[in-house]
């Protein structure tokens, strides 16, 4: 069953993608002609800035489904803050939020997905829950149909292996937050085409995206590089080394980091933290990915991040 994500506080930083001037940019190098629909699991902040970014900059159709409907009318709700902002500061004009709103339509149900061209799971980093997702979604989305996972860290062959067109599955993780972060790690499994990857690809760009394509190992790039650099900052304030303030402070003016590490893991959710540091450590049984003791103890108070007003700091 899909497990609902909490709603996104992520704040647009620069103008927004101009449609025409994007599509002139792929010209030559992309063609999405093949992707007139796209889906969206889960209405949390990677699914919502998902199906935002799929509207606003592409112009495709939407389809946002999540289980709870309290949670496609807040995602909705929060998408027309952002586009009402926008539109005040002249980075949009009031028809292309119109366009944008009348583009995103929301479900409750994977049923209703069964015409996309693409549908992307942006559901808990959890192996059975999206395993449970895909294997439905074989049932229900026609044959040529694109089934990438915004998962961060999960193998996409062992999700793959819950369909039968293993082929056709694909990672396309993007970065938090999506309307401002460039980057789409795009992860073939074992089975994934060619074609797949190439037409996932010219979505990403279309997109307004970066690409770069990695190999299925447990947390790819980002995560297999950012994930243990966290936690240790997490066991030094465990241990009593630093504070948290001083932790955060030496990595941002020594090493010129635009955010500390414990700043970082607040605003990515310290329970994804945990659920990616779980994965990289079962998968590969390096004790160096051993999660910090305290990182685990602030999931099981509730105490996960920005989104939950408590974290490492109080917000």
């Amino acid at each position: 069953m899909l497990a609902s994500v909490t709603r996104s506080s992520f704040k647009l930083t620069r103008p927004l993608f101009n449609v025409q001037s994007c599509r002139q940019l792929s010209s030559g190098q992309t063609n999405i002609d093949h992707i007139k629909r796209v889906g969206v699991i889960g209405s949390g902040q990677m699914g919502l800035g998902i199906a935002y970014v799929a509207a606003n900059v592409t112009q495709l159709p939407v389809v946002l489904m999540d289980i709870s409907k309290d949670q496609t009318d807040r995602g909705l709700a929060f998408m027309n803050k952002l586009l009402e902002k926008d539109v005040a500061k002249n980075k949009i004009t009031a028809d292309h939020a119109n366009k944008v709103r009348e583009l995103v339509s929301t479900t409750n149900s994977l049923q209703t997905l069964d015409q996309m061209d693409i549908v992307i799971e942006a559901a808990s980093e959890n192996l059975n829950i999206k395993s449970k997702i895909f294997s439905d979604l074989d049932q229900i989305c026609k044959s040529d149909c694109i089934l990438a996972s915004n998962t961060s860290s999960i193998s996409i062959t062992k999700i793959g292996a819950a369909t039968k067109r293993a082929e056709n599955v694909i990672g396309m993780h993007f970065m938090n937050p999506v309307p401002v972060m460039k980057l789409v790690e795009l992860i073939p499994g074992l089975a994934t085409s060619p074609e797949i990857v190439d037409q996932t690809k010219a979505l990403a760009t279309a997109m307004g995206k970066t690409t770069t394509v990695v190999k299925d190992i447990p947390g790819f790039v980002a995560n297999r590089l950012l994930m243990p650099y966290i936690n240790e900052a997490v066991m030094l304030l465990e241990s009593e080394f630093a504070s948290a303030e001083d932790i955060d402070t030496t990595m941002k003016l020594g090493t010129n980091m635009p955010m500390g590490p414990l700043t970082l893991a607040d605003f990515i959710g310290l329970d994804t933290c945990l659920s990616i540091m779980k994965v990289l450590h079962e998968n590969t049984g390096d004790s160096k990915y051993r999660p910090s003791v305290l990182l685990q103890k602030y999931v099981d108070a509730g105490w996960v991040g920005k989104k939950a007003g408590r974290g490492i700091y109080t917000y």
